[in-house]
């Protein structure tokens, strides 16, 4: 009898939801393989690892993985995270959702959670539009290019942002395409085993609303654009990664760095004023506790 081939990451898939609702050509199934395979790379237990998304077309991420995962309110995925980390210490938690999401109505609460450095690693799968609600122009569309609220042109200046999270204080920033799976993966996997706000950028087609209405082809030319247009440049200045329409892409690991998470320097400021009484706490937000007494 034949044996079947089962693709490795089919366990960490919930395969019953099978086919997604993703359009043909979009990148964002691509990057949950890149994601599943670091998974089953990195070796972290899974009944300690929770995947929590927000609303949009990457939103529906968590609703595929098979793992604990929460889909959230809009723009919320990150205050859902800080809390899920505060409850429960031990948990991976990882954040996985789009840029109109994370960094539009979500946008102070990503500046917050780098600033503390939350120990929680946000996947933002950048397509440079709000995909399923139309197309319109979101915090990261290239200047010049067409969108359903700016059917001339968009004018405003997108965010960077690989430099917006190095400059909140994240103690890992790295962008890679669709393209660059093998790449991609390495980075998810490299993130998942380091502690502290951990932010990987994947630039991704979305050929319904992006590709389409400003006559850029479809999913596969994207990629042939990602591979002509890529540059990677391990330790670039972050503040140079501006990716501007159908521009040059800079690509790689930009911050790799070490500092106190948000519980480290809570442990570090009680002891300092509680002395011997300070009971440390776990990598949470639990308010510490002298020995024999209240807070």
């Amino acid at each position: 009898m034949t044996e079947v081939a089962i693709n490795p990451v089919n366990p960490y898939l919930r395969m019953d939801r099978m086919p997604s609702i993703w359009c043909p050509g979009c990148g964002i199934g691509t990057s949950v393989n890149c994601f599943a395979r670091a998974l089953t790379q990195s070796k972290i237990d899974l009944k300690k690892t929770a995947v929590v998304s927000g609303i949009g077309c990457t939103g529906r991420v968590s609703g595929y993985m098979s793992v604990d995962s929460f889909h959230t309110t809009h723009g919320r995925a990150l205050a859902f995270a800080t809390g899920l980390k505060l409850g429960n210490p031990e948990l991976n938690v990882v954040v996985y959702s789009g840029e109109g999401d994370l960094i539009a109505i979500g946008g102070n609460h990503f500046i917050h959670a780098a600033r503390r450095n939350l120990d929680v690693l946000c996947v933002c799968v950048n397509n440079f539009t709000y995909g399923m609600t139309g197309g319109q122009v979101s915090p990261t569309s290239p200047a010049t290019a067409k969108f359903t609220t700016a059917p001339l042109g968009q004018f405003e200046e997108p965010f960077n942002l690989p430099y917006l999270a190095d400059s909140c204080g994240a103690v890992y920033v790295a962008r890679w395409t669709t393209f660059h799976v093998r790449e991609l993966t390495k980075a998810m996997r490299d993130a998942l085993k380091k502690r502290g706000f951990r932010f990987i950028e994947v630039i991704s087609p979305c050929p319904t609303l992006y590709q389409r209405r400003n006559r850029l082809g479809d999913g596969l030319d994207a990629m042939k654009y990602y591979q002509e247009k890529s540059v990677k440049k391990n330790g670039a200045n972050t503040s140079e990664l501006r990716i501007d329409f159908q521009s040059e892409i800079t690509v790689g690991t930009f911050v790799d760095r070490e500092r106190p998470t948000f519980a480290d320097a809570m442990n570090a400021r009680y002891k300092e004023v509680l002395g011997p009484r300070y009971v440390p706490c776990p990598d949470n937000y639990v308010p510490p506790q002298a020995k024999g007494e209240g807070t």
